[in-house]
């Protein structure tokens, strides 16, 4: 029985995980305002020699979109890859 169990998990959470990871895109796509506001925060961070990958930066984000710190490191990829790729 548990072996039967360990293969449901393993087909059914990559498709939680990838439609997680969709939603986290269309949300940094549809929200450009509150995506500007999160890149000048990184351009404030970058101007301080902090990383927009910093556990500092990682942490605004979560806090501000109230996300997990892996769901806020991937939704910041999307922002700055869409919004503002200059940032470090």
């Amino acid at each position: 029985m548990k072996p039967f169990l360990f293969l449901l998990f393993l087909i059914f959470f990559p498709i939680n995980s990838a439609s997680g990871q969709s939603s986290l895109l269309e949300s940094a796509k549809k929200n450009s305002a509150e995506s500007i506001q999160i890149c000048n925060k990184f351009k404030e961070f970058n101007s301080k020699g902090i990383s927009a990958n910093s556990d500092k930066a990682i942490e605004f984000v979560s806090k501000k979109n109230k996300l997990s710190p892996v769901d806020a490191e991937i939704f910041s990829i999307y922002v700055i890859a869409l919004h503002c790729p200059e940032i470090i």
